[in-house]
């Protein structure tokens, strides 16, 4: 008991350094600032879900899924990097990529549906799940801790990282739905500036995945 205790608040710690929940929050209220509190909850909700979903497929069929298509850690860096750069770069100009915003006619069409369920599936899905929840750093970062040496079995072991990863879903969820009170008490002009600051870092933690992609690429090719 004292191994799995110990195991998970280390796997806790380290996701919540990758993840970082805290600064997340400005950059989901930033992205759904034009929404409503229920699209706003309902986004949070698709969003941490994906991410669990997709974490927890990698952590137990990473290795497999690499292997089956031909995919480097490094190529999921560069390209996850590229994309979250595009986001960031969009979010300090004020304005919305098509990456995590659709279009106007689709947007238009999809207000008049009311119970669309897909009605904010690009924003939970790209790129708050993909990359900025569960992006490159967290899955290598899963896949290290699956791959860690301990003394408890296969199975325990990987319950206890997607248990990790699902309590740290949890705590960024209620980050998230708690934002609209810090917008309230902050005001929406300093929560445009404090999106278009998380815009700047966004674009340097993606100027960073590019990096580290091409290093690590460098060394598996010319080492």
């Amino acid at each position: 008991m004292h191994q799995i205790i110990l195991l998970l608040t280390t796997v806790v710690m380290g996701f919540f350094a990758i993840m970082n929940p805290i600064a997340n929050t400005p950059i989901f209220m930033g992205l759904t600032s034009s929404m409503d509190k229920k699209d706003q909850r309902k986004v949070a909700v698709k969003s941490v879900l994906y991410a669990f979903i997709i974490v927890t497929i990698f952590i137990i069929l990473g290795k497999v899924i690499f292997k089956l298509f031909g995919i480097t850690l490094p190529a999921f860096q560069i390209t996850g990097g590229i994309l979250l750069f595009w986001v960031g770069y969009n979010m300090l100009q004020g304005s919305h990529a098509e990456v995590h915003q659709p279009p106007k006619e689709e947007r238009e069409q999809i207000e008049s549906e009311a119970n669309n369920p897909d009605s904010n599936l690009n924003v939970a899905l790209t790129p708050l799940a993909i990359p900025i929840l569960a992006g490159p750093g967290t899955i290598s970062t899963a896949m290290n801790f699956v791959g860690a040496n301990s003394n408890l079995s296969t199975v325990v072991h990987v319950a206890v990282v997607v248990a990790a990863f699902a309590f740290m879903c949890f705590v960024t969820f209620i980050l998230f739905i708690s934002g609209n009170k810090i917008v309230g008490f902050l005001g929406k002009h300093v929560i445009t500036v404090i999106s278009k600051v998380m815009g700047l870092i966004l674009a340097v933690i993606a100027t960073q995945m590019v990096i580290s992609g091409i290093h690590n690429a460098s060394e598996m090719f010319f080492k």
